[in-house]
Parts: C-alpha cells; structure tokens; sequence
C-alpha cells in the first residue's frame, strides 16, 4: 500500500517534472531533448548479449565508474552494458569515456510504467547503482524479475539518513530487496543498517574513487596546457584551479584571488564552474571584477595581462589539474557538501575546501589527517592558505606528497567491487 501511494503521488507531480525539465532546457537545451527516454520510451541496438545495466546519476558518477565499467567489459567478454544517467553532463561523459563500446540512455523516472518499459526492453541480468540513488519502484521490479542490484561506491549523510529515515515505510521494505550494499566507509554501513538493510547485505568495499585512472595521456596533455599558458603569461606562473564552483561561491573565489594577487602577482585563478549554463554568467562575472579573462573553451592564448582562465568546457577536469598548481574544490562554500577532492589529490595538488562537505565526510578527515587537504571557511582563509603554499616550498612539497600517498595507499576499492559483482554475476572468462 504505501509504494501505491507513492507511485501515485508520482505520477500526480510528473506534470511538475516536465515543466522542471523545460525550464532547465531554457539554459540547458540538452535537458528537454530525448524527454521521451525518461518515461521509458527509447530504442537501444538489438544486440543477442545478456545486458548489465550500470546507472551512474551524472558526470562525476559517470567518471568514477569508469574504471569499473571498463573492468565489467573485460571480465564478462559475452556481456554489453548499457549506462544510465540522469543529466546531460553526465551523458556527455558516457560517450567521451566509452565511446560506442556501451549503450546510453536517460535513466527512467520511478513511475512503475516508465520502469516497466525500460526493464522490457533492456532485459538486464544485472543492476549496479553507482553511489546512493534509491528508488523504491525500481528497486522492487527489479527484486520481482529476480535481476540483482547492486549499489556500490555506497555513501549516506547523516543528512540523507535523516531524510531516508522519515519515510521508513518505503525506506525498510526497499532496502530488504536490494541484495548488496558496497558502502564505502564504516559510517555509511552504519546508517544504512539503522535504517534496515540486513548485514548479510552489506559489504564495506571503500570507495572506487581511490581507482580513478590517471593516466599518462591525461598528464601529458595538462603538461603541454601549461606549457602554452606559460608562453602567455609568463614561465614563473603558479595556478590556481577552483573546481566546480557553484552560484554563490564564485564571487567569494574571486574576493580571495584579488588578496592573492595582492600578495603573490605570480598566480593566476582556473575557475571551473560545475554546470555549463553558467559559464556565460561567470565569465561575466569575472569582467566586472576588473580582471583580464580569455575562455579555454576558445582555444585563445592568453597574454601577460591575463590574470583568470575560465574553464568552460566538460570532461577535461583531470586535464585541468594536471595543468594546475593548487586545487580548491568547490561546492564547499556554499552548502552544497563538495565534491571529488581525490582527483586533484592523485595528481599530487595540494587540495583546499570549505566547510560544507557532507558528501565526502570520511573521505575528507582521512585526508585532512593524512596532510593533503586544509579546510578554509570563508575567501579570507582560501587567500591565506593559498598565499603560503605560494611562498613557503616546503609546506607546497609536504601537501603535495601527503595527498598523492593518502590516494595511493586507499586504493583497492575496484577489486572488492568486482568480487561482489561475481557472487552474482559469475565471471564468463
């Protein structure tokens, strides 16, 4: 009774949805364009191989299961996967990663006739939830057509407990039917079994984003980006990325670099704004700070006077800190809870973040701990930290080292994953 009145409160709001949608699309056109696929109607390749579906929400759960997807390819040769996301960014990624080497469509909303039509046709003999999205409809269709699912790369805030926990009625009868949870720390086991999922089915794997792969071609490629930078503005530069900032948090980035400057005119700000529809919107923002910008996206060298690059394109973040000197990551000044901080710590940056980083709370004391990662609160510390790490080499190296042995020494989390994926899933090598 109570996934019926959830499923019809979902279709009494779908109206809503789509109006979302059209709204997002205003700035995002992406967003509105295959509308269709998310109601369960789309067409895939006819293809005679048993189907593994992955489902990673968006671009930084598409890029984390990479390495994962790539594995899946390997160890079951007979096998396609087909890859779900919810966002545009995150379909983008698909294909910069894959290729045409798997299938992709928007993920189906959790109406129980969207979920039926997707399940018809993919046929999946497995499901891998990448991360934490639970959807009750999903999950008992699944669990009724006796196709495993899998969530791995599992995190919960006690935020996210809470709100999970207030709908225990949907929450318990859902977590039974999953039949294993790869959390990736202690505490997340925890909440998800306060909230009653079995301890049979529940693995604490760590995270697969320990496994990022960065490659030679990724270093490469950042190192000839700087070297063109340095041809602009001068060999003596020092870079400052600010990943994936947010509304809010870009202005307070730039308050900080004006200190920066003040203090150390040989650094340059690489702000990174998390979603594409906002790139306009910062670079002008950037423009009436009074400060000489050049957009990556043009493909412009920049000059001496340039002090600020703005990186307006998707997918070459690995690339953009291999091309930088010190990374904050945003999200973290306004109360988004942050994001991946261990991509810039495997390429040995010292890594700088705000305060709100609920989404990575392990993750971030561990490499607080280990030395890689400051938390600053406001665009003052950012300044602060920032200006020393400038001058002072030894603390530079010291962060440095930390942060790319914490990554180092926490990998493994990709094998424990597999090993899961097997028990029910036997390997066809």
């Amino acid at each position: 009774m109570s996934r019926f009145i959830y499923s019809l409160l979902l279709y009494l709001i779908s109206p809503l949805a789509m109006v979302r949608l059209y709204l997002r699309s205003r700035k995002a056109p992406e967003y509105w364009q295959r509308k269709s696929e998310r109601f369960g109607f789309f067409s895939v390749p006819t293809s005679d191989k048993p189907i593994i579906w992955v489902h990673s929400v968006s671009m930084g759960e598409t890029i984390a299961s990479g390495p994962l997807v790539k594995e899946l390819q390997k160890n079951y040769p007979t096998h396609g996967v087909l890859i779900t996301t919810m966002t545009p960014t995150g379909s983008a990624q698909v294909g910069k990663i894959h290729g045409d080497s798997v299938d992709h469509v928007y993920a189906s909303y959790d109406l129980p006739g969207a979920v039926r039509r997707f399940l018809d046709k993919v046929q999946p003999v497995m499901a891998i939830v990448i991360d934490t999205e639970l959807w009750p409809n999903t999950i008992a269709a699944c669990h009724k057509r006796s196709i495993p699912v899998l969530i791995t790369n599992a995190r919960l805030s006690e935020r996210s407990a809470r709100g999970y926990g207030r709908f225990s009625f949907l929450t318990r009868p859902m977590l039974k039917e999953i039949n294993m949870v790869a959390a990736q720390n202690h505490e997340t086991g925890r909440r998800f079994l306060e909230l009653g999922l079995p301890r049979q089915q529940l693995s604490v794997t760590g995270s697969i984003k320990f496994d990022l792969d960065v490659s030679p071609e990724i270093i490469t490629a950042g190192q000839a980006l700087r070297q063109k930078w340095q041809q602009g503005m001068g060999s003596d530069i020092r870079i400052l990325v600010a990943a994936s900032t947010h509304e809010g948090e870009d202005q307070q980035v730039l308050d900080a670099f004006q200190t920066i400057l003040a203090e150390s005119p040989e650094v340059r700000l690489l702000i990174v704004p998390r979603h594409p529809e906002r790139f306009d919107r910062v670079h002008q923002l950037i423009l009436d700070n009074q400060l000489s910008v050049v957009r990556h996206s043009q493909g412009t060298r920049p000059s001496h006077a340039t002090r600020v690059i703005l990186g307006d394109t998707m997918g070459e973040m690995m690339k953009l800190f291999a091309a930088s000197d010190i990374a904050f990551v945003g999200g973290s000044l306004v109360p988004t809870g942050g994001h991946n901080m261990l991509e810039p710590a495997a390429l040995k940056l010292p890594v700088l973040s705000g305060p709100h980083v609920f989404n990575f709370e392990e993750i971030s004391e561990s490499l607080i701990q280990a030395g890689g990662l400051k938390i600053v609160n406001d665009s003052k510390a950012l300044a602060r930290c920032t200006i020393r790490l400038v001058q002072d080499k030894d603390e530079y190296e010291s962060m440095s080292q930390r942060a790319g042995e914490f990554v180092r020494e926490n990998r493994g989390a990709l094998q424990k994953t597999l090993m899961l994926v097997d028990q029910f899933l036997p390997s066809s090598q």
